[in-house]
């Protein structure tokens, strides 16, 4: 089980029956607001309340790395394309849609809705 309270720390709970053992991931030092596994869960993509999106490979156990950070208007959500876990899709606050390879962060396309986006 992968949490993160307010504090911006992604901690890992692994439960067997009653006993639990909790693990910190990563520290990004920025509430998370959402969490979300790539189709094959090798990835998790980390999206803060300010707008920045990390990636985080549980199998590696390294840190958070930071893919996008939020300019002129912040990520309200991001999600995996699939097949694969190889590209991104996020959309800003002010309608933006855009779509990201992951390996390194690159702005692969981008449409502007020109409406406002809400949850």
């Amino acid at each position: 089980l992968y949490f993160s309270p307010q504090e911006g720390i992604l901690f890992f709970y692994h439960i067997k029956g009653l006993q639990y053992e909790m693990k910190i991931c990563a520290d990004i030092f920025q509430p998370i607001s959402s969490l979300i596994f790539s189709p094959d869960y090798t990835v998790l993509l980390l999206v803060t309340d300010q707008g920045t999106v990390y990636t985080y490979k549980p199998a590696h156990s390294g840190e958070a790395v930071k893919l996008l950070d939020a300019c002129s208007s912040c990520f309200l959500a991001a999600d995996f394309l699939t097949p694969g876990n190889k590209y991104c899709v996020s959309v800003t606050i002010s309608g933006e849609v855009q779509v990201w390879f992951l390996e390194d962060g690159t702005c692969l396309s981008k449409l502007n809705l020109d409406i406002e986006v809400h949850v």
